[in-house]
């Protein structure tokens, strides 16, 4: 089985961040940090115009958090470490000037939502229905919160906050904008993501940075208000209520 990694390639000025992990590409910390420095990497690269996200395997793109690292959690301090992962992989996203394209070929839950939302155009397979679980267990979508309800606004993101054991279907995530384009199967993704990507990539990049700062207007204070939301999760996840729910799926 292969180890977990997150890796970049790049060519023809299209950086590539691919994520992996055997758990259903699940993302410990320290796979998250590696997609923050990769990230701030690109952006800083002169040779890259224009960055895809994506991950290995074939029908899931993200299961979110470690859970053998949420169920070891054992103090507020932990708590916030945990879950200010996926905040700075958010704001390295927010904060970077290049238009960083999603590529989702499966399914995404919690934490993975927040990654696909912070994206700047996505596309996906059929098969990239989305949930948000946290709710199941006691805890909320609180540090990706706001990037999904700045997507897909508030009445969605109530929707899939208050059903956590639903999957949506990608036809609901493209009606809601979280998806641009839905495809039959990853060849067809692979080809329209390469297209799109070059595309991008023909473009004046002092308009296509100027247009991206346009996109995160409003959010320079992020940097304060996820961890704030890191914070609450990292609270709520030491109740008794939560930690009877972790204990059942040990």
């Amino acid at each position: 089985m292969p180890k977990p990694y997150a890796k970049q390639t790049i060519k023809n000025n299209i950086s590539f961040i691919e994520f992996y992990h055997p758990s259903h590409n699940s993302l410990p910390g320290d796979i998250l940090q590696k997609l923050v420095n990769l990230i701030k990497n690109a952006g800083d690269n002169k040779d890259i115009k224009v960055i895809v996200l994506q991950s290995g395997g074939d029908r899931t793109f993200c299961a979110g958090a470690s859970f053998k690292e949420l169920v070891n959690i054992s103090d507020e301090d932990s708590g916030k470490t945990f879950f200010s992962g996926f905040a700075n992989v958010i704001n390295a996203m927010r904060i970077c000037p290049k238009l960083i394209i999603g590529r989702i070929q499966g399914k995404t839950v919690g934490g993975g939502v927040g990654i696909i939302a912070a994206c700047d155009y996505c596309l996906a397979t059929k098969y990239a229905e989305i949930k948000l679980s946290e709710l199941n267990i006691g805890i909320g979508p609180f540090v990706i919160g706001p990037v999904i309800e700045r997507k897909i606004g508030l009445s969605s993101l109530s929707q899939i906050s208050l059903n956590p054991s639903k999957f949506f279907t990608t036809s609901w995530a493209k009606d809601n904008g979280l998806y641009a384009e839905v495809f039959e199967n990853i060849s067809q993704l692979d080809l329209a993501v390469q297209a799109f990507a070059e595309e991008l990539c023909s473009f004046n990049q002092e308009a296509v940075n100027e247009i991206k700062k346009l996109f995160w207007r409003g959010t320079d204070h992020w940097d304060i208000l996820l961890e704030g939301q890191a914070i609450i999760s990292g609270r709520l996840v030491l109740s008794s209520f939560t930690k009877e729910k972790l204990n059942k799926f040990k």
